[in-house]
């Protein structure tokens, strides 16, 4: 589970800076959704929300968590991605949240599930719906995403219901976590473990498969044939479980994609995972 880490970065940036333009957008930056001390340790986090022009509080919000291995990455680096969400009529919310080595997973969720709270209690003056949220993420940031969508704890340490509507993950990582760290056998404090603990029962309460019900939202799972071969066995997995529960998931295989690209594409407006987030989003 080696991710991608500068090239995605200078990837995407020399490429959206020159091919994005804003024209018809709502651009507000860094504006902070928890503040330092929050839940006693967690840092201050920032947030950035792209709307359409003529958004009127009843567009649907996709909250996006980038990827990078839990221990890198910046929403800025996806300002494109807010930019043509928000081109298409979405109310796109692009966010950071704590990092590691300095905070570990569960703080990471927690952030998460308080980026989904500031957005429910916000997002109409920036013409969204407060009833159509979904939440999306790409690689770890997708950990995170179907993390919090499956289990409400992360929401109930807030005082809040769980308000996502869906669920986007784009090359999801560690949606099997405890499986794949029992398999690599790490050395104490080294490499994800420095993320997701010694503890092996913080790995199975942080394995969104292990808390899948029929009561969680809807998802669109999207993977590439020719992702990273621990996200692959891990989505399998985690596919396995879910026809348990929607034997026909809404689950998309971009056989000639591998990890990266399979959030790079999205710079290529045309793209057809565009569509099928609208379709996803659409009606819920």
């Amino acid at each position: 589970m080696k991710f991608y880490k500068h090239y995605l970065l200078f990837t995407i940036l020399s490429i959206a800076t020159f091919s994005c333009s804003f024209k018809g957008i709502n651009r507000s930056k860094e504006i902070t959704y928890m503040e330092k001390g929050f839940l006693e340790n967690l840092p201050e986090k920032h947030l950035n929300v792209f709307s359409p022009k003529k958004a009127d509080g009843t567009n649907p919000v996709l909250i996006f968590i980038h990827g990078g291995s839990w221990n890198s990455g910046s929403k800025d680096i996806y300002n494109f991605f807010g930019s043509r969400l928000a081109r298409k009529g979405i109310v796109a919310v692009i966010i950071d949240y704590p990092l590691s080595p300095d905070y570990q997973v569960h703080e990471m969720a927690k952030a998460s599930a308080q980026a989904v709270n500031w957005t429910s209690e916000n997002i109409q003056a920036y013409g969204g719906d407060p009833d159509r949220i979904f939440v999306s993420g790409h690689s770890a940031g997708g950990h995170l995403a179907s993390l919090i969508s499956v289990r409400d704890e992360y929401f109930d340490t807030l005082g809040v219901e769980n308000p996502i509507k869906g669920t986007v993950l784009i090359d999801a990582a560690g949606l099997d976590m405890y499986w794949f760290l029992k398999e690599m056998d790490y050395a104490p404090g080294t490499k994800y473990l420095k993320t997701f603990t010694d503890d092996p029962q913080v790995w199975k309460d942080t394995s969104p498969v292990y808390f899948l019900d029929d009561k969680d939202p809807p998802m669109l799972i999207m993977m590439g044939g020719k992702t990273l071969t621990s996200i692959e066995k891990t989505t399998e997995r985690f596919l396995k479980e879910y026809k348990k529960i929607n034997p026909e998931p809404n689950f998309h295989l971009q056989k000639n994609k591998k990890h990266a690209p399979m959030i790079i594409q999205f710079i290529y407006t045309p793209n057809k995972a565009y569509k099928w987030i609208e379709d996803f989003m659409e009606g819920k």
